[in-house]
């Protein structure tokens, strides 16, 4: 049987991650990311962007506004935030 371990390289996705862009840091070990997604609309058919915003836990506030994260879901840390910042993908440019 092959053998399949549990960890996750830096190019493969975690179960139930997402990845979305930073909007906003200011708040102390906390990050707010934007998911951005085409969805159909029913009745009409035409393609819409729709996006779902998600608080993330961010220990050592090491993301900016702009980055591309990858969130994972986390038991809930607070009222709105049950995410939790996996990794940096890559950082906006200064």
């Amino acid at each position: 049987m092959s053998d399949n371990t549990a960890s996750t390289t830096s190019t493969e996705k975690a179960k139930g991650a997402r990845v979305g862009e930073v909007t906003t840091a200011g708040r102390d070990k906390t990050i707010k990311v934007v998911v951005s997604y085409v969805a159909k609309h029913p009745k009409y058919g035409k393609y819409v962007r729709r996006r779902t915003v998600l608080h993330a836990h961010d220990e050592g506030n090491e993301a900016n506004v702009g980055d591309r994260v990858e969130v994972v879901p986390c038991r809930p840390m607070s009222k709105t935030k049950t995410w939790k910042l996996s990794r940096i993908m890559s950082s906006r440019a200064s």
